[in-house]
């Protein structure tokens, strides 16, 4: 019995340092991973007046791609929000503005790893042009000096889909909403017939979405001869991208 109880004790024993042991590795690794962590500083400041007249349309494009590199690599950039949002309050010069849909999946700022102050966004279901957007951008480019207005499609588009397959929003009292589909029908009649046409032919969907941003660019500069003559002259540039819901990915068009 005595000696069963020895046994018993050094096995106790040998247990517990076993799992103090355990306990201050994991120590170590959690001390090193917060250091590690507090070494990468939050970035605190916004973009400047300075700043954004140095930038060019390309240069603007390359910095979105890399961002939207760290998204899809889900390594966005640390940043403190609210030494942000004091610093903008002075004033904001923005690099681009951005023309998304309203859907909820797509979160321009995230997409492009940008803080506050970076970008302007407009939304609107199936990212159309209308007075209101255009007359946004002209604010965003001919009076607070963004280089880049991108208008940003992407898959899956339920204003696309719903375009697409001749939904009728007026049968449904949604008047609104029917004319906003119409906007996009000229794009479906334009994309190459390949198969169905039907949202559930998603390669044609796919093309009908890209068709539709780049008819919105169009849109743009026949709505604006401010922004058209800008773009003429090489002070901003008007393009369209895609984003890819299941990779994160933007294609630029």
């Amino acid at each position: 019995m005595k000696t069963s109880l020895k046994f018993l004790g050094i096995a106790l024993l040998s247990f517990t340092i076993a799992s103090c042991a355990d306990a201050e590795a994991k120590k170590k690794e959690t001390t090193e991973t917060t250091a590690e962590v507090s070494l990468e500083k939050p970035i605190k400041s916004v973009l400047t007046a300075e700043e954004q007249a140095n930038m060019t349309a390309d240069e603007i494009i390359g910095r979105l791609k890399k961002g939207n590199e760290n998204f899809v690599n889900n390594n966005l950039t640390r940043r403190d929000h609210s030494e942000q949002r004091r610093k903008s309050a002075i004033g904001q010069y923005p690099k681009a503005i951005v023309l998304s849909c309203v859907d909820s999946r797509v979160p321009v700022e995230d997409v492009f790893d940008l803080g506050i102050g970076d970008i302007f966004v407009a939304r609107v279901a199936g990212n159309i042009e209308n007075s209101d957007i255009v007359g946004s951008m002209e604010f965003a480019s001919a009076v607070a000096g963004s280089k880049l207005i991108i208008v940003l499609g992407h898959t899956a588009c339920g204003a696309v889909k719903h375009a697409i397959d001749n939904t009728d929003a007026a049968s449904m009292n949604m008047n609104a909403l029917n004319d906003l589909l119409n906007e996009i029908k000229p794009s479906v009649e334009m994309t190459e017939k390949n198969g169905e046409v039907s949202s559930k032919n998603t390669a044609f969907t796919n093309s009908v979405i890209k068709n539709n941003a780049l008819k919105t660019v169009d849109d743009i500069r026949t709505a604006s001869p401010v922004l058209a003559d800008l773009e003429k002259t090489g002070k901003i540039k008007i393009v369209a991208a895609v984003y890819n819901m299941e990779t994160g990915k933007v294609d630029f068009i």
